[in-house]
């Protein structure tokens, strides 16, 4: 059987390498930019080293900085409609997933002819678009290098899983340096989004040995330098090794797939816009929990990647030591014990249910999930 690894043409990962896509930027054939990234990172000053780097080269950009969490259609559209009216011929994204996924929907709506939400599903765009540079500045989604993008359908209030080797950047960029100035609660929530990567890519039936060794990497990494991170945000060393760690993740989900955590976690954050990151970190123990019975032996290198002592346990009892890890992880670096402490209650289960049993990444389940699994996992987690 063929294995397929997915990855961008280009990577760039240190101090410096914004200014580094750039140079790589100038030797391409094209003309004019258009930014997609958010006003709050501009007023951080987080795109100034992109604004300077492209001046010095003399290089015609736009910015469209309306991007907000949990991109929508209407936003989507709206940014192709300024890319074409612009006479833009490349994109660079600056950003979490909101302004990556953004980017990458833009990039499918301006070279194919249909909506966005034609593209909802595996492998159904036609073109790859313009050239696209994917500048990171957070340690979470992995966005600036997976062929996964993440689009609100406000009329319908689901999320939709575009997943397409067409949506990978030419370019994939992670500058620490950008980094440094993320607060606590959203180091949190992006670090406990890539371990939910990692961890839902070792124990998902699409694992290979292509991809276990960096998802392992990254829950190493992670947690070891999470708990850094979140207390001191300017420990340069701490942001570098997620940076890394979220793309080693990102290398191993991209190819072997994800499973429930995400399948569940899109719906609260697409009917009651929260943040993706903090409701992977809540769902991921308890589906880890449900999971941990059809993949005891996967969880055990989860708990051995993240310090546990399996020499004495078994396989059942390892995988049991991963969920009380993960848990006290989640603990350290503040993420709120449960759903309900995001405004969720019980009667908004009912209406996910179904569109979580539907959503694409249902599939990298290790274990199937009824219905009333799935409404069970939802209460556990309130």
């Amino acid at each position: 059987m063929v294995f397929a690894l997915n990855l961008p043409k280009l990577s760039l990962s240190g101090v410096g390498a914004v200014a580094e896509s750039v140079a790589v930027l100038d030797r391409q054939s094209v003309k004019k930019a258009m930014i997609v990234t958010d006003k709050n990172l501009i007023k951080l000053g987080i795109l100034d080293s992109l604004y300077r780097a492209l001046d010095d080269k003399g290089f015609d950009y736009v910015t469209f900085d309306k991007v907000s969490p949990n991109p929508t259609v209407s936003l989507v559209n709206q940014g192709a409609e300024f890319y074409q009216q612009s006479e833009c011929d490349c994109l660079i994204a600056v950003g979490g997933g909101s302004p990556i996924d953004c980017a990458k929907a833009i990039r499918i709506v301006t070279s194919n002819d249909d909506e966005i939400t034609a593209y909802n599903g595996v492998g159904l765009v036609k073109n790859e678009g313009a050239f696209f540079i994917a500048i990171n500045t957070t340690a979470g989604t992995a966005a600036e290098m997976t062929s996964n993008s993440v689009i609100t359908d406000e009329k319908n209030l689901v999320k939709m899983v575009i997943v397409d080797t067409k949506q990978i950047p030419d370019v994939a960029v992670n500058d620490p340096s950008l980094m440094v100035g993320l607060p606590a609660s959203v180091t949190a929530a992006t670090g406990m989004d890539a371990l939910t990567h990692a961890i839902e890519s070792i124990v998902t039936p699409g694992a290979h040995r292509l991809t276990l060794p960096t998802a392992l990497e990254a829950v190493k990494l992670i947690t070891k330098w999470l708990p850094v991170a979140v207390k001191d945000g300017s420990n340069l060393e701490a942001r570098s090794a997620l940076a890394d760690a979220q793309f080693l993740a990102g290398m191993s989900f991209n190819s072997a797939g994800l499973g429930a955590v995400h399948a569940l976690s899109h719906q609260p954050s697409a009917t009651h816009n929260l943040a993706h990151g903090v409701c992977n970190a809540i769902l991921l123990p308890v589906v880890s929990a449900f999971n941990a019975q059809t993949a005891p032996s996967a969880f055990r290198e989860v708990a051995e990647a993240m310090g546990g002592d399996t020499s004495q346990l078994a396989d059942t009892d390892a995988a049991l030591l991963a969920v009380d890890l993960i848990c006290k992880l989640s603990r350290e670096v503040g993420i709120p014990s449960g759903l309900a402490h995001l405004g969720i209650k019980q009667v908004d289960i009912d209406g996910w249910v179904q569109k979580a049993m539907d959503d694409v990444c249902m599939g990298g389940n290790p274990r199937t999930l009824t219905s009333e699994d799935v409404y069970h996992l939802y209460q556990s987690a309130l």
